[in-house]
């Protein structure tokens, strides 16, 4: 069995950026250069997105209300199942 240090280690950029590169050569490929990533990236304004959560938002809110309102008729269907089924007990 293999004694583990019970001292933290401090981590520096050099052993993160090795240690990812194993990691990353063991099951994701080939590592990518973060400087040549970044200019085939395009930026994107804050608003288009804003728009989309809006939409999301509004969509989030008519669903809550029709919620209610299917909540509302199944509460008056089990009711008058209840009605129907107490009326045939009482017949037979």
């Amino acid at each position: 069995m293999k004694k583990t240090n019970s001292q933290p280690v401090q981590l520096t950029p050099k052993m993160l950026r090795s240690l990812i590169e194993t990691e990353v050569k063991k099951g994701f490929g080939d590592m990518e250069d973060v400087e040549k990533r970044e200019k085939d990236t395009e930026e994107v304004d804050a608003d288009e997105y804003a728009d989309a959560l809006d939409k999301h938002i509004d969509y989030l809110k008519a669903l809550k209300v029709e919620e209610k309102r299917l909540t509302s008729r199944l509460m008056r269907v089990k009711e008058s199942r209840k009605r129907v089924a107490k009326a045939l007990a009482e017949r037979a």
